[in-house]
């Protein structure tokens, strides 16, 4: 537990990593995953990525926000466990409709502070503005203050990313038929990246998978080149894990900025449902 006794309490889709969670006590509130035929799983508890991607074959399921009463019984656990107050960091409320939800259970918790922040963003990125959030109050950063500077951090944070095939994201409503029109002719794989709406736009479009991961490479380092300081992050599924180490080395020697910090991330069942087995992404953030 941290001096200040505030909880830190993230969501699954913000791919937080492992480490973190374990060492610094972050709490994790699972999307579900959902089945035709009833079952629900909760993502990263009792359904696994590789679990997931081997049933795409028989079916692409459906996730579903934490419950309220999920978000709460969290919040009551902080609480039980020592905790005087809680910060709450969410996927994108552009992609999802947790943020809002757990905004609801918060302005009901009596005699337990709790603040929500909405990353604008998902995945890798969502899990290095929980990273700030913990660095933040073990640094003693004042309760007040936190929703503003972890607002700035997800502001001065991007993600771009790339998919083979963009079925997952068409079938689960995550983009418009325009963007997966344009995916499905003559090759051409779309760079995705959250708007400040935190909704998904294409950044750029390249004729082939190596083309797009070169145009991501080259989104990546103009974000980049606008910070002196840098902490990037780079996360591959496990049918695209090939591409990692050739990533983070171009990162290296390409990105103008300082390096703080270089991740390579994992990605949750619940997001590989709407992007499919074959996944590539960078994130970027700017390091104070």
């Amino acid at each position: 537990m941290n001096s200040q006794r505030i909880a830190i309490i993230t969501d699954s889709g913000t791919d937080t990593a492992e480490c973190l969670i374990r060492e610094h006590d972050v709490r994790v509130v699972p999307l579900r995953i959902i089945y035709s035929d009833g079952t629900t799983y909760q993502s990263g508890v009792d359904i696994t990525p590789s679990e997931v991607v081997a049933r795409f074959a028989q079916e692409i399921p459906t996730t579903s926000l934490p419950s309220p009463e999920q978000i709460r019984a969290t919040l009551e656990q902080a609480r039980a466990d020592g905790y005087e107050r809680a910060v709450i960091i969410t996927i994108s409320s552009g992609l999802s409709a947790t943020n809002q939800t757990a905004q609801l259970v918060a302005a009901q918790m009596e005699g337990f502070p709790t603040i929500v922040v909405d990353t604008k963003s998902i995945g890798m990125v969502g899990g290095m503005v929980v990273a700030r959030a913990v660095e933040m109050v073990e640094a003693g950063v004042p309760f007040e203050e936190l929703a503003g500077r972890l607002e700035r951090s997800s502001r001065d944070s991007d993600i771009y990313f790339g998919v083979k095939s963009l079925e997952y994201l068409y079938k689960g409503g995550r983009i418009g038929g325009h963007i997966y029109r344009i995916g499905s002719v003559l090759n051409i794989k779309p760079i995705l990246t959250c708007n400040d709406e935190g909704r998904y736009v294409m950044a750029r479009k390249a004729r082939g998978w190596d083309r797009a991961l070169d145009a991501m490479v080259g989104l990546a380092v103009r974000s980049a080149g606008r910070f002196e300081r840098v902490r990037l992050s780079v996360c591959c599924s496990d049918a695209t894990n090939v591409h990692m180490r050739q990533l983070a080395d171009r990162l290296h020697a390409e990105v103008p900025s300082t390096i703080v910090s270089m991740l390579e991330s994992d990605i949750s069942a619940d997001l590989l449902v709407h992007t499919g087995p074959d996944l590539v992404g960078i994130g970027i953030q700017r390091a104070e």
